[in-house]
């Protein structure tokens, strides 16, 4: 069965400020049709004053398929990067300065079974990923068909954009919202050199609990123990050999891109309706990102007959994580919570695989 082109326009508009309607009198800037493969039906993704995309759609797959094409018009370098730092592929276009990174990234990389990992999501993540990358997939297609319109990046870096597959989606961030390994390498270090309890100086445990160190564990670990882990979960850190043969001042750019981010953590509260001035709930979400240019986050609206949200995501996910539909509210923060675990694994000197 042949694939149909079908348009997704573009549209530059001033919007209201309902999400809903465009103001009367708002100018038209700029339209732009452009026919791609992928849709059932045409779609139209408006772009109002403050460059957030409201995409209407006559399907949910429509709607994310739209949000990926538009996310990759957007963000294309950007989240193009991210997929190479998670699955590793950095040194491929960047050079041998990134093979270990690369290696590392690897070693912590999830190799399972698909099915079984989508299998614990929702019951529609994987179809949902499948339509988001469809979309992406069908922008750089087009890129190939338009060079001229290629992210400026590309051409400094000399490499083209990849296809995504669907699980990439969720393989490149398996640590993205994880931090307690580090808290507990540092705990053992306080263990070490003084006493455990006296770790509840560092950081109070709520409610209080009387710690004990395992029978048998040597607390006292070695200093670089952390070392592959965070070179694989780092973010990608420019330096003058990495950039040679790249037409810019690498030492400037490294000095600027490698400014590290503080790490803060992030708030949220909810208000029940029984203490707000409306009656309604009230849910506050804050979670502490650092600026950037390009935004961590990407804001979007998706309009169809069964799904009406609008909020702030990443670039490279689906749908939104903060944000509401109308009706609810949802969040996202990190939470000081025990999801990760450190192995020490004995070499077996008879081989490598037993």
């Amino acid at each position: 069965m042949p694939i149909r082109s079908l348009p997704i326009l573009l549209s530059a508009v001033a919007l209201g400020f309902s999400a809903q309607a465009v103001a009367k009198d708002a100018p038209t800037s700029a339209n732009q049709t452009i026919a791609v493969p992928g849709l059932s039906k045409p779609a139209d993704i408006l772009i109002d004053r403050w460059g957030v995309p409201h995409i209407y759609a006559k399907s949910e797959d429509d709607g994310f398929f739209a949000q990926g094409f538009n996310a990759a018009r957007d963000r294309l370098f950007q989240i193009d990067l991210w997929r190479r730092r998670g699955l590793g592929q950095l040194s491929e276009v960047f050079g041998p300065a990134y093979v270990e990174q690369d290696r590392a990234t690897r070693l912590f990389l999830y190799r399972g079974d698909m099915q079984v990992e989508w299998n614990h999501y929702s019951p529609d993540a994987q179809r949902i990923a499948r339509r988001f990358v469809a979309g992406i997939n069908a922008y750089v297609d087009w890129l190939a068909k338009h060079p001229d319109q290629m992210p400026f990046e590309f051409s400094k870096l000399n490499y083209a954009p990849a296809h995504w597959a669907p699980e990439d989606v969720v393989r490149i961030r398996s640590h993205g919202l994880t931090r307690n390994l580090q808290s507990e390498v540092a705990r053992a270090n306080v263990a070490c050199k003084a006493n455990l309890a006296d770790d509840t100086i560092r950081f109070g445990l709520q409610p209080a609990w009387q710690t004990q160190l395992p029978e048998g564990l040597d607390p006292c670990l070695p200093k670089d123990l952390l070392k592959v882990f965070t070179l694989a979960t780092q973010g990608v850190k420019l330096t003058p050999e990495s950039l040679k043969g790249v037409d810019v001042d690498s030492t400037r750019v490294a000095a600027a891109a490698n400014l590290e981010e503080t790490m803060e953590g992030s708030n949220n509260w909810v208000i029940a309706p029984g203490k707000s001035t409306t009656g309604r709930a009230v849910m506050a979400n804050d979670p502490h990102r650092a600026y950037s240019a390009p935004s961590l986050r990407y804001i979007a609206h998706i309009s169809t007959p069964t799904l009406d949200i609008i909020g702030a995501g990443e670039p490279s996910l689906p749908a939104v994580s903060i944000g509401h539909n109308g009706h609810v509210a949802f969040g996202l923060t990190i939470f000081n919570i025990d999801q990760e675990d450190l192995y020490r694994a004995a070499r077996n000197r008879e081989g490598a695989r037993r």
